[in-house]
């Protein structure tokens, strides 16, 4: 197995709620709706997308029920600072939980992180040193 990720799926609780903070909240696009999930453009990353929580966990053959932090953290590399405060705030806007404001990180670089409504963890960073990020944007 390689060292890639074709897709990232994440098992929603509120379709409806999950589709305006990604679209109305972060200016995503959609790509595909199927009624049981979406799907967004990918704008040269990996395919994201959202599927019922339920019949995410029931695909692959576990409970949908947990909570606390699930030991997965989306990261979204970006060329400034001005970058990162600038989409910390936007999802703030949109109904985001800050876990951490943006702000100088331990190792050197800068970045902060929030929890999209279904509480699923998004690490927004910025880093100086790194000529070969695999940046978003």
């Amino acid at each position: 197995m390689k060292a890639h990720v074709s897709s990232l799926l994440l098992g929603v609780r509120d379709m409806d709620r999950s589709r305006r903070f990604y679209t109305e909240g972060l200016g995503w696009k959609v790509q595909q709706e199927y009624g049981v999930s979406v799907f967004f453009e990918q704008d040269g990353g990996s395919l994201v997308g959202f599927y019922g929580r339920d019949g995410l966990a029931d695909q692959v053959g576990t409970s949908a029920e947990g909570s606390g932090f699930s030991g997965l953290v989306l990261t979204y590399v970006v060329r400034s600072e001005a970058r990162v405060d600038e989409i910390i705030a936007e999802a703030e806007k949109a109904g985001a939980t800050i876990h951490k404001p943006a702000g100088a990180l331990p190792w050197g670089g800068y970045g902060g992180s929030f929890a999209d409504p279904d509480g699923y963890v998004w690490s927004i960073g910025y880093s100086a040193h790194g000529k070969d990020q695999p940046y978003a944007e």
